[in-house]
């Protein structure tokens, strides 16, 4: 079988995630299209009277914080009562998403950036580029009190990092 990937490149075709809207999408490339930084595992806090969402810098209590992965995905929607199944539903609804995510990107016809595995080919770009939540969680939840919670809010979540938008390896240009 084909990665999710293949046939991306010069020559190669156009990849799936500018050929494709997200309703087409196979499981497997919708999964490929999760570029791991955790943000959306990040436990958010929304205001009673406004709606509005605040990210905070603590993990969800099934977060591999380095790996920035779930510990038991498969599972993780039992396990936690308000994880959020991404489906293109929610994608297209949910106003809390990461200005970096894929899902969000493809959504609204944007492309993918540099550091996205399915464009660097590795899965550690979005870590060196600084987009994902890797060094950047306080605790998990199950090791702060619910009445804390609002001492961790942070802003960078719902943020585009330094040089997340930049292309790898090109400086730039400075003017006096």
């Amino acid at each position: 079988m084909a990665k999710p990937g293949a046939g991306t490149g010069k020559g190669r075709g156009i990849p799936f995630w500018r050929a494709k809207p997200l309703e087409a999408l196979s499981r497997t490339e919708w999964e490929a299209l999760c570029d791991g930084c955790g943000r959306c595992c990040l436990v958010k806090l929304e205001d009673a009277d406004t709606g509005e969402f605040h990210f905070t810098n603590i993990g969800c209590r099934l977060l591999d914080a380095q790996r920035c992965r779930c510990t038991d995905y498969k599972h993780r929607i039992k396990r936690v009562s308000d994880c959020v199944k991404l489906d293109v539903t929610a994608v297209r609804t949910l106003d809390w998403l990461p200005p970096t995510c894929a899902y969000r990107l493809v959504a609204e016809g944007k492309d993918l950036y540099w550091w996205h595995p399915l464009v660097s080919g590795s899965p550690d770009t979005v870590h060196e580029a600084k987009v994902s939540i890797r060094g950047k969680v306080a605790a998990l939840e199950n090791e702060v009190a619910v009445e804390r919670l609002a001492d961790f809010i942070v802003s960078w979540p719902g943020k585009f990092p330094v040089g997340g938008k930049g292309r790898r390896g090109v400086p730039k240009v400075k003017t006096a």
